[in-house]
Parts: structure tokens; sequence; C-alpha cells
């Protein structure tokens, strides 16, 4: 899991992003991000229970999606605020290569911009 100090403490944080950032959508998740002048890159994963009604489904979720972000943390660009929103029910079980594959293209693209 991305460590503590990759992620947001407060929700002024990420109301923030969400009225300032850029987005980038697919059909299994969108990314929504903009820099911030922290010197640092945080990290949030959104999961609506319209995805999964149990806790324990979208927490799973969010650990995998962590866990991915996690992995290519050194493609991630510094000084930016990422929130990652989940709008499939299949990330649960989907492949983790698959997964990862996702979360990979969402970054790089955003890094283009």
């Amino acid at each position: 899991m991305l460590n503590k100090t990759y992620r947001f403490h407060s929700r002024g944080g990420v109301k923030y992003v969400y009225q300032h950032g850029k987005t980038i959508r697919r059909p299994e998740a969108s990314l929504v991000f903009c820099e911030n002048e922290r010197g640092m890159t945080r990290v949030a994963v959104v999961v609506s229970k319209k995805v999964n009604k149990s806790a324990v489904g979208r927490n799973r979720i969010r650990r995998r999606v962590y866990e991915a972000v996690r992995l290519d943390f050194d493609k991630v660009k510094k000084s930016r605020d990422y929130i990652f929103v989940i709008y499939n029910r299949n990330l649960k079980e989907m492949p983790f290569k698959d997964l990862q594959k996702l979360i990979r293209s969402l970054i790089e693209e955003s890094v283009l911009q």
C-alpha cells in the first residue's frame, strides 16, 4: 500500500483538486489531477457505494488501486495531486496486471498534460 505521507489528510485538498483539476476518463475509472505547491505528490482513491455496497469490497478495490499506484510511483509527476475515481465494480476481481495497466495508462496520460 502507498505510504501514508503520500495520501490526502483532509477534505479541503480533495475539494480543491475537484474544483481546479483536469480529468481523464475511462469506462472503469477516471483520474482528476492538478499541480500543488507542497513539493510532494498526494494520491486519493474514491470508490462510491454505487460501485459496491459492502465496505469490505470498496476497501479491497481501494487497496488494489493504491498498490498499483505504488508500483508505478516513479512514473508519477512530482508536486501533483491525484484522485482516482472508480466507476466499475469489476475492478475487485479484475486481474492485477490489467488493473495495473489501467492505472499506468491514466498516469502516463496525465504526465503528458
